[in-house]
């Protein structure tokens, strides 16, 4: 089945684990995956900006891939980041990953130029031929939907992932996409005004924290359920809330320790949360009433 017709739900962006020595801890990684699985998740993606995917080695984020492949079987789709500052080593990299299996890459543009972005993808669409997901990225200037449209023109373009904090720029890419491309929501605190306003899936940062809420929205919105779906969104919000009050992904990793998963430290220079921090978090987990992941 193509991959574009597979992009639909949840699909978190999960983290790393690293151990005492900031090795990869593969077993962690796994255990995250079936963890992931078991609450229902529609997809998963992997070294990416959650996943710390700027600070892995090519054959680390290799590795990590082919773990993911191997322990989801199939079942879901497996779309692996591409965070390499050069067109040369993000092929490189898609290469790589396109040998052990993953069904798309999720590459970060190391440029919002439109030239740029346009020639970028091309290359890597040409020389790797796996279909992409075009990573709209808050860190830099945004892709205007025009330039997307032009990008959406490349075959193997079959999605794009808008992040921005903006409910605003979603909306309008959804108007003016036309239902060319899959739009994935990463709007952490907006996912389910997201899901209401038509985003097929959500790839956000707070999804490997929560997986099991993250379902269960995307489950009520699906059947109208709104009483449910704004209770679930609360509960997510709260924890979120906590997590982007902090330095977001050493906090995402220890939400997911805090809910029964090792993660083990941030990589260096990354420091893990302060022990406010977790205490701020074990709270809003509480509150939110999360126990263990699966």
């Amino acid at each position: 089945m193509p991959l574009a017709s597979r992009i639909q739900g949840i699909i978190p962006p999960l983290a790393t684990p690293f151990g005492p020595d900031g090795e990869l801890d593969l077993d962690a990684f796994r255990a995250q995956v079936r963890a992931a699985l078991a609450c229902g998740v529609h997809g998963l993606t992997v070294a990416s900006t959650t996943g710390e995917g700027m600070r892995l080695s090519d054959d680390e984020a290799v590795r990590v891939a082919e773990a993911t492949v191997r322990e989801v079987g199939g079942r879901v789709p497996v779309i692996a980041g591409v965070m390499r500052n050069t067109t040369r080593d993000a092929v490189h990299l898609g290469m790589a990953l396109r040998e052990v299996g993953v069904d798309g890459l999720q590459p970060t543009p190391p440029s919002s130029n439109g030239d740029i972005a346009q020639a970028f993808h091309e290359v890597i669409a040409r020389q790797v031929g796996l279909p992409m997901v075009v990573f709209n990225v808050l860190s830099r200037r945004q892709i205007t939907p025009q330039q997307l449209g032009r990008l959406a023109e490349i075959p193997e373009v079959v999605a794009v992932k808008q992040s921005g904090g903006d409910l605003h720029r979603l909306a309008d890419l959804l108007l003016l996409n036309e239902g060319r491309l899959r739009v994935i929501s990463a709007l952490d605190d907006l996912l389910y005004p997201s899901f209401l306003l038509g985003a097929d899936a959500a790839v956000a940062p707070i999804l490997p924290a929560v997986p099991d809420l993250a379902v269960q929205l995307w489950d009520a919105c699906r059947r109208g359920d709104h009483d449910a779906a704004r209770e679930l969104h609360r509960r997510i919000l709260i924890v979120a809330r906590v997590v982007y009050n902090a330095d977001v992904l050493p906090a995402i990793k220890a939400a997911i320790e805090l809910r029964g998963l090792r993660m083990g430290p941030p990589r260096h220079p990354s420091l893990p949360p302060p022990p406010a921090v977790r205490a701020a978090l074990a709270d809003a987990l509480e509150r939110a009433g999360l126990t263990t992941i699966a």
